[in-house]
């Protein structure tokens, strides 16, 4: 069986991830409420309108980054025998969150564009609590493609 990256990362998948990632977020984006999704919104409309281009990128960028944290939990699911990686991910979500929150942490920690570095500062106290809400989804989208011939 390939490995994420071999699967993911494929040439003719690439783009179709990103894409597929990027739904994903304004999907999750469009269903948040209340104060914190409202901070989330906010940081994410700073990100996009002061930095034109930066969230494509971004996510291009830090996908094999991504798809590097989650392969050891792929590794783990395809041993308990599960027949839901998202459900899987969901029940390991602290982790799951702070292994993909590496990976931000780092790309923020390392950008030039200080718009971008604010508005994830704004974000990062319930960022862990926004992706554990959204790994069913991611864990759904990564099973997809892993079935995919």
């Amino acid at each position: 069986m390939p490995t994420l990256s071999e699967k993911l990362l494929r040439q003719d998948n690439f783009p179709h991830v990103v894409t597929d990632v990027k739904a994903l977020v304004d999907s999750e984006l469009a269903n948040k409420s209340g104060m914190s999704g409202t901070a989330i919104k906010v940081a994410y409309k700073a990100v996009t309108a002061f930095a034109p281009g930066y969230y494509d990128s971004a996510i291009s960028n830090m996908l094999p980054a991504f798809v590097q944290q989650l392969d050891p939990h792929w590794q783990g699911f395809l041993g308990s025998g599960g027949s839901s990686f998202g459900d899987y991910l969901a029940k390991n979500g602290d982790a799951v969150s702070e292994d993909l929150l590496s990976v931000t942490d780092q790309l923020a920690g390392s950008s030039s564009k200080g718009a971008v570095v604010k508005a994830y500062k704004t974000v990062r106290g319930s960022a862990g609590k926004n992706i554990t809400e959204a790994l069913p989804g991611l864990g759904d989208l990564v099973q997809r493609y892993m079935a995919r011939p």
